[in-house]
């Protein structure tokens, strides 16, 4: 085993040394894109269609983690490939992936029916945790554009219509973060999370946005149904009222206003439903803030390409936690605001593909649950026990990039 992780170390370090010298080309771009896909399709997925969650390369084993978020983002990766190689199998695996996710709609007990078994994991337990639903939405609804078959969208809209009835405060703007899968319980005095069991729980703690997936707009776009859009607004206006002036959402878990600590995702998920929005209203308030976020986080990148996990708001960071999926998703929210006529971020987006491309696990990788994905790392010591986990949001994540990059950049054929 320990040879085996030497090996590993070798690897990647050849692989990071290389990003300033990788030349982004199409061949290059198509081969990531191949590479990942195959990965996806045969090692992320399990034959159900499931995502296996996260990767423990000591022990070699899977840990069973957001699956239904995970399987949601797997998806956005294959279809986002698909529409540049329209290589068949990628679909295929898509539709079984979206197949198994909304076979997990409940019908019992009575009070959760029509939602979905969300379950979070980890430290949170076995509790829905909104987000977990509603971060996975948007390639369900691309996978019912792709395929014209509406089950999909109408299995994202009643899970939508439950959260609506039972979590959402709309004079607030919020919806309630936890809900009991067991009981329909939804959590409004109580948080799962280690940093808010110091004091009185505020609405804050238990409350957030939750726009991530930006799940009300895609109901509006499917339905027509103003409601939807209402409430889609709603979310986004408490957005621009809670938005720090780093660009960040430092009220809301998973940030940490205490520790400084700025999640890698959770604040570009909120300024992509910001840019949504201004597609949507046309209002610059929308895009102003989203630009404010995308700024926040070109600081965060450091100057080879890559995100850190742990990534504070005094600049700190910590180098064991390398996360491609953050690499990813900022160059993924640089290219939308590029569409838009904001040309500030170019420089940014080239070193994220730079990065990306030199951090691809070979194919002929000795460890076959590595091989052909990108690197997002965390390092953990917990009651003496060590691992090293990689996660599939990496790979989910990276070919949106890439196949967005190929589709959006100028790119030379050699």
């Amino acid at each position: 085993m320990r040879k085996r992780w030497i090996l590993w170390v070798i690897l990647w370090g050849v692989s990071s040394g290389l990003y300033a010298q990788t030349k982004i080309t199409k061949q290059a771009l198509l081969e990531a894109m191949r590479r990942g896909s195959v990965y996806t399709t045969q090692v992320l997925l399990d034959e159900q269609g499931k995502a296996k969650g996260d990767y423990d390369l000591l022990q070699a084993t899977w840990t069973d983690y957001e699956a239904m978020w995970h399987t949601g983002q797997l998806i956005g990766g294959l279809l986002a490939v698909y529409e540049v190689t329209k290589e068949p199998t990628l679909l295929e695996k898509a539709r079984q992936a979206g197949d198994w996710w909304i076979a997990q709609q409940m019908q019992s007990p009575a009070k959760m029916k029509g939602m979905l078994r969300a379950v979070h994991g980890a430290s949170v337990g076995d509790y829905i945790n909104v987000t977990t639903i509603t971060d996975g939405t948007p390639p369900i609804f691309q996978l019912a554009n792709v395929t014209k078959d509406k089950r999909y969208a109408r299995v994202c809209q009643e899970a939508g219509d439950w959260l609506l009835t039972h979590t959402y405060i709309e004079e607030e703007g919020l919806f309630y973060n936890i809900i009991d899968p067991t009981t329909g319980e939804v959590w409004k005095d109580k948080s799962p999370h280690a940093q808010h069991q110091k004091e009185e729980v505020t609405l804050k703690m238990v409350a957030r946005p939750n726009v991530e997936g930006y799940l009300f707009k895609d109901l509006y776009a499917f339905t027509g149904k103003k409601r939807y859009k209402e409430v889609f607004l709603n979310q986004c206006e408490t957005l621009l009222k809670t938005q720090h002036e780093n660009g960040f959402w430092m009220d809301f878990e998973p940030n940490n206003p205490e520790t400084g600590y700025v999640h890698p995702r959770f604040n570009i998920w909120n300024a992509e439903a910001l840019v949504e929005t201004y597609t949507l209203t046309k209002e610059k308030k929308y895009l102003e803030a989203a630009t404010k976020t995308a700024k926040g986080m070109q600081k965060l990148m450091q100057k080879n390409g890559v995100i850190y996990y742990k990534s504070y708001t005094n600049g700190k960071h910590k180098t064991n936690s390398a996360t491609a999926s953050a690499t990813a998703f900022s160059g993924l929210l640089w290219l939308r605001l590029k569409k838009l006529g904001d040309n500030t971020f170019d420089e940014d987006i080239t070193k994220a593909a730079q990065w990306l491309l030199a951090n691809q696990f070979p194919s002929n990788h000795p460890d076959k649950n590595l091989a052909g994905g990108f690197i997002d790392l965390r390092l953990r010591q917990k009651k003496g026990k060590s691992s090293i986990v990689f996660r599939d949001i990496a790979t989910a994540f990276a070919l949106r990039f890439l196949a967005a990059y190929y589709q959006e950049m100028p790119i030379t054929n050699d």
